[in-house]
């Protein structure tokens, strides 16, 4: 399930404001257990043991790999979420990329981890519209104790932030996580989009 898309508010963006020095991706994780189930698993203790990829979700993560390889640099630096939906889909997107005969080290950061959605755990996934309606109004909303999508937008920006500064020149990133938590990242390069002077062309869903 997607969350829907609207006009970006004022953001807890940690994004630096000049040009990225990388190239950004973002990949969202494979079909998984749990989205088959259709149940929110956004609790850490059992997200990073259990309810991994689905048949379908790993020969996903391959595919999107084999095609990413057309334009991918000749190292690419794959940062990962530590939910094993996650971290299965850039394993499998780094092998075929490394087949490919790219240079595609794995990194691990909680920073990337899953929206917590507090008492909805393990409730059907048909109750995410409850919590993204309060996100249009209030950024800073805590419905059924969630993370608010402000503090969410905050780990994950600064998270990119710290590895365009650190990373060697000319590696091409690619952040695996969760649609949450990709989506609100989005919205931090779409706010600063709308600063005549930052790039944020170097960011792609």
């Amino acid at each position: 399930m997607k969350r829907p898309t609207g006009k970006a508010k004022a953001t807890a963006s940690c994004l630096p404001k000049k040009p990225l020095r990388h190239r950004f991706f973002a990949l969202r994780h494979g079909e998984s257990e749990a989205n088959v189930a259709k149940i929110i698993i956004s609790d850490p203790k059992v997200g990073t043991k259990a309810f991994g990829l689905t048949a379908a979700g790993r020969k996903g993560a391959t595919r999107a790999g084999q095609m990413f390889k057309k334009t991918a640099a000749k190292r690419v630096v794959m940062v990962s979420s530590d939910f094993s939906r996650a971290k299965q889909t850039a394993q499998l997107f780094a092998q075929a990329l490394r087949k490919a005969g790219r240079i595609c080290p794995l990194r691990i950061a909680k920073e990337l981890r899953e929206r917590r959605f507090g008492s909805l755990e393990a409730d059907s996934d048909a109750r995410y519209p409850e919590v993204w309606a309060q996100d249009r109004h209030d950024p800073a909303a805590r419905p059924f104790g969630v993370e608010a999508a402000q503090a969410v937008q905050r780990r994950t920006s600064r998270l990119v932030a710290k590895l365009d500064r650190e990373l060697p020149d000319g590696a091409d990133v690619v952040l695996v996580s969760h649609g949450d938590a990709l989506q609100i990242l989005q919205t931090a390069f779409l706010a600063e989009s709308q600063a005549p002077d930052v790039d944020v062309s170097r960011f792609w869903m």
